[in-house]
């Protein structure tokens, strides 16, 4: 494996990753803000694909005293994310199966995914299958992700995902064949002044009406952390400084 990076994901509980591997990106933190503001009492949770443990890990340092279950198939991110719950000391259970077909016990009130977005004929692999996976469909897509928490959520709980901001309607269309309706949509925008959205996150209920939050941006047009991205920050008790430079690179 090759060199890790050992980061702040939410106060002090820290994340190893790969420096040239799979890495945690806007779409992890806004997911996980928007699932730890749904459900802040949430008594059971589960992350559906959940990679090197990101999203579990700031949903769960929210949450308190949860139950914790991710799943995840991939070998290294699996073997990751048991490292990052191990040295946080988070309780948590972590199943390596494919989300498809794991089976879990009992139902959950809330639960988190962060589907690739790519279909395999639309992307070439990577020839490091942890980076593959993260981005390509080979294990399913929004769909999938939709109906494997449809089949684990408890009456009144919400799951929240993340998708490709051009394809509204797989998440919609995914939903109502799982029997869930999208109650909450917010659309992400990486700098202001870009064309369009980078990615929607997606609220899902048993029932419900869908309500369109406005759009978050993450950065101004000179590249500085606009104020929703500082609370983004600060939700999940991570340093704020509004005197940092602006970056030309993407946002987190």
């Amino acid at each position: 494996m090759d060199e890790l990076t050992d980061d702040a994901i939410a106060g002090s509980w820290r994340l190893l990753q790969r420096r040239r591997g799979h890495r945690y990106s806007l779409d992890d933190v806004v997911t996980a803000w928007e699932a730890a503001r749904a459900r802040p009492r949430a008594k059971r949770y589960l992350d559906l694909g959940c990679g090197i443990g990101s999203v579990l890990l700031m949903v769960a340092y929210k949450l308190g005293d949860a139950e914790v279950v991710g799943v995840e198939a991939q070998d290294v991110s699996f073997g990751m994310a048991r490292e990052n719950v191990r040295r946080n000391g988070l309780d948590a259970t972590l199943i390596q199966g494919d989300l498809r077909e794991v089976r879990l016990d009992g139902a959950f009130d809330l639960i988190t995914g962060t589907p690739p977005y790519l279909p395999p004929a639309s992307a070439s692999p990577s020839t490091d299958d942890q980076r593959t996976y993260a981005r390509i469909e080979m294990r399913g897509g929004i769909e999938d992700y939709v109906a494997a928490a449809s089949r684990a959520l408890a009456p009144g709980g919400v799951f929240v995902a993340c998708c490709d901001a051009r394809r509204p309607d797989r998440a919609i269309e995914g939903a109502r064949a799982a029997g869930l309706a999208p109650v909450r949509q917010r659309d992400v925008v990486p700098r202001a002044g870009k064309k369009g959205a980078l990615f929607t996150v997606w609220t899902f209920a048993h029932e419900g009406e869908l309500v369109v939050e406005p759009p978050l941006v993450a950065r101004d047009a000179g590249g500085g952390r606009t104020e929703i991205a500082h609370a983004l920050r600060a939700f999940f008790d991570l340093p704020v400084n509004r005197d940092e430079p602006a970056s030309p690179g993407k946002a987190r």
